[in-house]
């Protein structure tokens, strides 16, 4: 008798969605894949990318009773906060969601994810981007400064006590992969103007960092469902 299937969501904005590179070099596509190579077809590990270019986690509210709880999977990777942390000239000098709100609405995410069917949910860091000099409009804040504050958000939310929540801190990693070096910072990064978005080797360090953890978590699963 048939494995009940086990599923795997990602929901997130472009950095799981890919932003001017080929599909398959993206680290979630190289993520399905990989699982695919290690597990016996009869399995059924289904990999779904749920994610938006451009998302925040108001968007990622408004889209969950489809993107994720009817889906029913069972392990979730969160990604979110490039969005939420930018400063639109038409929002003056307030952020596209608040501190107090990008908090607020992550819990609400990973409460709702495990009100279904989620088991576990692995929540990343968001990388350092290079608009070290990018002055939002009607601030004194650079990009830069702003993702770092939403990530300590981030990292808070992943340390409330529930061991089903996991972080990924994509950040640290960069960080300790470039050595405070620009250079090797900056090849992890889409070339000027853009800076923020992943590229090839970017999403060879998200594959590399993120991939393992997301096998360990998949195999646990496998692990509990009954046949």
């Amino acid at each position: 008798m048939p494995q009940r299937p086990i599923k795997i969501i990602f929901f997130g904005d472009s950095i799981c969605v890919g932003q001017n590179l080929s599909i398959h070099k993206g680290w979630v596509t190289r993520i399905s894949a990989r699982l695919a190579e290690m597990h016996d077809p009869h399995a059924q590990v289904i990999v779904m990318n749920a994610s938006a270019n451009g998302r925040t986690t108001r968007l990622a509210l408004e889209a969950m009773p489809y993107e994720v709880q009817s889906q029913n999977a069972q392990l979730m990777i969160l990604q979110l906060g490039i969005n939420d942390c930018n400063y639109w000239q038409t929002d003056y000098g307030v952020p596209r969601v608040s501190p107090k709100a990008f908090e607020a609405n992550l819990d609400e995410i990973i409460t709702r994810a495990f009100n279904r069917d989620v088991k576990k949910v692995l929540i990343n860091t968001n990388h350092p981007t290079g608009l070290t000099d990018k002055i939002m409009p009607g601030t004194s804040i650079s990009y830069q400064d702003s993702n770092a504050l939403y990530n300590e958000i981030i990292r808070r939310v992943a340390q409330k006590g529930d061991e089903r929540i996991v972080l990924n801190d994509i950040e640290r990693i960069f960080l300790e992969h470039s050595g405070g070096d620009w250079k090797k910072l900056e090849e992890l990064l889409l070339p000027a103007p853009d800076l923020l978005h992943l590229s090839d080797k970017g999403h060879e360090l998200y594959y590399r960092y993120i991939g393992p953890v997301v096998e360990a978590a998949v195999n646990e699963l496998l692990e509990g469902v009954p046949a």
